[in-house]
């Protein structure tokens, strides 16, 4: 299956820098998404960091004999490790963290891994399916059944993680297949896009540009229109027999 694939970033209208990352393999093979904090200089690293430390591990260890979750798994770690060296190395960074959510595809089989609140999403026709499941306060309590997701759109606790990258208790990666099939497009994104764009909005731009370059853009353009209070990236990935590997 041939995969069509584009990621575009943009600092917003509010910040001056872009704590954001993103790493799209060239052969397509896998997709990653990073969305750093801590201040601007940490921030930006921590998620440099992840993507950098992710990309490395997986193309060193993808022809090996681990299956795909533990190879996900140990790359993540490793990415956690190489964020608390920097924090060691750079006491001025001992706050940066970063999301992260990775999308591969590996052995005929789609997965995904996360951490945080960056997302993954599906559109299969019309349907605009979340795949990832926030790791924050907001979505806990949402899960529980004391919040409706109107109340928590708008809750000054939203941003709150319960895990993120570069915590020395992290806790256990959340890692599962996804099913793929021909005609997917599959949108990894910051919670710049999401903060602002409803996933109703966010189907109906997918649905609107077929091409992914068209798609990108029409999504980061319409999340600076509805403010761009944060960096903003988005990865789309397009799945068909006959696309070739460009946007």
């Amino acid at each position: 299956m041939k995969r069509r694939f584009i990621g575009l970033t943009d600092p917003g209208l509010v910040r001056s820098v872009n704590q954001d990352d993103y790493h799209i393999d060239t052969d397509g093979r896998y997709f990653i998404v990073a969305d750093g904090m801590g201040g601007h200089a940490g921030g930006q690293e921590a998620s440099q960091i992840a993507t950098q430390a992710i990309q490395k591990y997986l193309d060193k260890n993808w022809d090996s004999r681990e299956n795909s979750q533990l190879l996900m798994e140990k790359a993540f770690y490793e990415a956690n490790q190489g964020i608390l060296q920097d924090q060691f190395d750079n006491p001025e960074r001992a706050d940066m963290g970063t999301t992260a959510v990775l999308l591969l595809f590996r052995r005929d089989q789609a997965w995904c891994a996360h951490v945080g609140d960056s997302r993954l999403y599906r559109m299969r026709g019309s349907q605009l399916e979340q795949i990832t499941e926030d790791h924050t306060w907001v979505a806990r309590a949402m899960k529980a059944g004391d919040m409706s997701p109107d109340q928590a759109r708008v809750h000054p606790w939203r941003h709150v993680l319960s895990q993120c990258l570069g915590r020395k208790d992290l806790r256990m990666v959340e890692i599962h297949a996804v099913d793929a099939q021909p005609g997917d497009r599959f949108l990894l994104c910051s919670d710049g896009l999401t903060e602002e764009l409803s996933d109703s909005l966010i189907s109906g731009y997918l649905q609107s540009n077929a091409a992914c370059d068209k798609a990108a853009e029409a999504l980061v353009n319409a999340a600076k229109e509805k403010g761009g209070r944060d960096n903003i990236t988005v990865v789309i990935v397009a799945s068909d027999e006959s696309s070739q590997n460009q946007s």
